[in-house]
């Protein structure tokens, strides 16, 4: 396990060399320029040419060199126009073109809101889908099962978006409510806060219930036919000792292989929810980061997403292990 462990993290660095190149570059594939966009908000306050007003941005940002030097700059392993080191490599993601701030700072201030939706999002999912699952197939074909499977199919088939979208529209029409678009940071009030990303927690989480709670159905009946559950039952184990000691953690493997992408959540963010519940997260940030092709912050939010990624596969390639004993990654 240990050999494996360290053979994998030692893959992730030329995976991440190849994640930083990639997001470097195809971010300056994305057509206009934040130069013009600079420039044309610049000519409204300032006499200064166009021309001149690019040659000196350009300068000021960097941008005037080639683009491989622009990435050995950005990655780290080669000086600025002061000699020193100051890139990635360096734990330093560079500065916002427009908000004049580090990125890894404006990082820093998204990721708790982003989190904390993810995690009320994954709580949410998990408390509704474990239960009405292993309840569907231990009492398969009954009405209990047809309508959890039901529940399942529209919670997957309706867009959380299109959701969200109604929940503005027909209560403000109504009943004169909607749900509160002014964040409310949760050290200044707790339960506003909870009270304001619920809403979207439970919109999200639906979607992400409907899949496990499919998922967990199918491998539970997979699982209770095999033929050392039919031996539990047979020594005359009671259901709980049979369903929660040998059938789910058998069943699991699969199940935690679906959680672990849903967990990105918890770094990635929902640009949708946090537009419309104009929520301050990481999902907010790359929108507002695109729409002023705002190149750092989005090469440094696609880089702390990928890496969360890796690791997060990481963990549950061995956490396989752990839930079964038979396998061993030699």
């Amino acid at each position: 396990m240990r050999a494996y462990a360290i053979r994998r993290l030692i893959l992730i660095v030329p995976t991440l060399i190849m994640v930083t190149v990639l997001v470097f570059l195809l971010v300056r594939f994305i057509p206009g320029d934040a130069l013009d966009q600079m420039v044309l908000e610049m000519s409204q306050y300032t006499e200064w040419g166009a021309e001149l007003n690019v040659d000196i941005l350009k300068k000021q940002l960097g941008l005037d060199q080639p683009i491989h030097i622009q990435y050995g700059r950005w990655a780290g392993f080669l000086p600025g126009d002061d000699g020193s080191f100051s890139g990635v490599l360096q734990f330093n993601l560079g500065d916002s073109l427009w908000k004049n701030a580090p990125v890894t700072q404006l990082i820093a201030e998204r990721l708790p809101v982003t989190m904390e939706l993810g995690i009320l999002t994954i709580i949410f999912a998990l408390l509704v889908a474990f239960p009405v699952g292993i309840y569907s197939a231990i009492r398969q074909d009954t009405t209990i099962d047809y309508i959890g499977r039901s529940i399942a199919i529209l919670m997957m088939s309706v867009p959380n978006f299109w959701l969200a979208t109604m929940l503005f529209v027909y209560p403000s029409i109504w009943w004169q409510w909607t749900p509160s678009i002014k964040y409310i940071p949760f050290l200044n009030d707790p339960l506003a806060n909870l009270g304001m990303f619920i809403v979207p927690a439970i919109l999200m989480g639906a979607a992400m219930a409907g899949t496990l709670m499919r998922m967990i159905r199918t491998m539970m009946l997979e699982v209770l036919r095999q033929d050392y559950i039919r031996t539990a039952w047979s020594k005359g184990l009671n259901e709980r000792t049979v369903i929660i000691r040998h059938a789910l953690k058998n069943a699991f493997i699969p199940i935690i292989t679906m959680i672990g992408p849903m967990s990105v959540l918890l770094i990635s963010g929902t640009v949708v929810m946090e537009q419309i519940f104009c929520l301050p997260g990481m999902g907010k940030l790359m929108l507002d980061a695109l729409n002023s092709r705002d190149y750092p912050i989005i090469s440094g939010l696609n880089l702390v997403t990928a890496t969360v990624v890796m690791f997060v596969y990481l963990a549950v390639d061995l956490s396989y292990a752990w839930l079964d004993p038979r396998i061993r990654y030699q």
